[in-house]
């Protein structure tokens, strides 16, 4: 029985991504360890590992992650609020595949996208 699926991004300096999950997105940093080269994050039931890859170009990373919620539209203001950065596809938009959806990118260029699924 599989029960949790924990991502593994890359990440080029552990603080610079640090700072934009917990001081962006309002994680808060898991384990009670603070690892050389890792980073754990955590917000409700999700969680997000980081692996250090110093010499990562960010215009060559295909990192993405999906992550499901049930307010969407708080999710979407506040990124709007804050600056954060969306590719020119990543606003908010309704899909076929019933799903409100936006996309975000982190310091090293790792996508976030975020889907609420409609009624």
């Amino acid at each position: 029985m599989l029960t949790e699926i924990h991502p593994k991004l890359p990440m080029r300096n552990k603080s610079v991504t640090r700072d934009f999950y917990i001081n962006k997105l309002d994680f808060h940093e898991f384990g009670d360890a603070d690892f050389e080269g890792y980073l754990m994050v955590q917000k409700d039931s999700i969680q997000i590992h980081f692996f250090e890859f110093k010499d990562l170009d960010p215009l060559e990373n295909y990192g993405q992650i999906y992550i499901r919620t049930d307010n969407i539209d708080e999710w979407y203001q506040q990124a709007l609020d804050l600056k954060l950065n969306m590719p020119a596809a990543g606003y908010l938009q309704t899909k076929p595949w019933r799903q409100k959806e936006f996309s975000l990118l982190d310091p090293d260029n790792n996508l976030i996208t975020f889907g609420q699924q409609l009624p």
